[in-house]
């Protein structure tokens, strides 16, 4: 069976960005296809400044929200990545492997880095190095598929080509995954700057829909979103990006093609009203499930719980024989 990896970072509260572009796929589509593994991957948020109490609310709240969203722990393995040593394990392995140029290439370092040292400061050594710790996310666990978004396709290259380099010199010991993408909505834009992602680790603000937000704050949100100039309803991501982005939504939320959707409105407060009202439907019984899971905290807890004692089992044999093939002393079984 196709084996499938992916993760959400907590760094901030989960956005209709990540459930439109991520999350329902995940539970609608691949834990139904696949052995599915997916991963709260709280080592990652200490990239940057971060405040630890803030780290571990956003990572339990994460992990509720994915399960509100219908992940079965019947049907796929939902876990922690503190809670799993191989990542860190591998991850030391792989830095041995890439090189610092790959590292200074990757887009988001190069363009955090930039704006730290404007501000006159400098970025965390482990924000150079995560993409090593994502490569070894997917690859501990012989993952075929990464579903990610157009902004995570270089780390995913990144990924085989470590893998690829790693089997020629040591001999075969990982998987190349490839990277795959939803079709509709596969990068949900910001409603007040349409040109740049929704992205959870935003400031709070009205260009940004969260998973947890009141019907209201959601309609609001919508309703002042930035269109373009002109009053034609057209879908056009390039020249059109704020209307584009809302037909986008639209069609995720009803299963529709944005460009066929285009034509049914004859103004921007139309269009603006119907997608509200599909995205707070959309958002309806996640935040229902979400409540109740809430009310239980035991539920989500043992899911973890289970769900890190199953992914060790997947990915021990795999970070072991990297080990051994690499020419580490393997500890003595006395």
């Amino acid at each position: 069976m196709t084996r499938i990896f992916s993760g959400v970072k907590p760094t901030g509260h989960l956005t209709l960005g990540n459930y439109l572009g991520a999350v329902r796929r995940w539970a609608e589509v691949d834990q139904h296809r696949a052995e599915a593994l997916f991963c709260i991957v709280d080592l990652h948020a200490l990239t940057v400044d971060h405040d630890p109490g803030r780290v571990r609310r956003l990572s339990r709240q994460a992990a509720t929200l994915l399960l509100a969203s219908g992940l079965d722990p019947e049907l796929c393995t939902v876990f922690v990545q503190s809670h799993v040593d191989e990542h860190a394990r591998l991850s030391y392995l792989l830095e041995c492997v890439a090189t610092d140029g790959e590292m200074r290439r990757m887009i988001q370092y190069k363009e955090k880095a930039a704006l730290e040292r404007k501000r006159g400061g400098s970025v965390r050594l482990s924000l150079l190095t995560y993409p090593v710790l994502m490569a070894a996310d997917i690859l501990a666990y012989g993952s075929d598929e990464v579903p990610v978004g157009d902004d995570q396709t270089q780390h995913v290259e990144l990924t085989r080509d470590l893998a690829v380099r790693f089997n020629q010199r040591y001999g075969h010991t990982f998987v190349v995954p490839r990277a795959t993408r939803p079709e509709v909505a596969a990068r949900v834009m910001n409603l007040q700057e349409p040109t740049s992602k929704m992205g959870k680790s935003d400031d709070v603000g009205p260009g940004v829909v969260y998973l947890l937000d009141e019907p209201e704050a959601v309609q609001k949100k919508i309703m002042r979103a930035v269109t373009d100039s002109g009053q034609d309803v057209e879908y056009d991501p390039e020249a059109r990006p704020g209307v584009s982005n809302l037909l986008e939504i639209l069609a995720a939320c009803e299963g529709g093609d944005p460009g066929t959707l285009a034509g049914a409105y004859a103004s921007y407060g139309a269009l603006k009203k119907d997608t509200a009202e599909a995205v707070v439907e959309l958002l309806r019984p996640v935040q229902e499930r979400h409540k109740q899971l809430c009310a239980d905290p035991s539920y989500a807890e043992g899911v973890l719980r289970d769900g890190a004692r199953r992914a060790r089992e997947i990915a021990r044999p795999t970070v072991d024989s990297a080990y051994e093939a690499i020419g580490l002393l393997p500890p003595s079984a006395g």
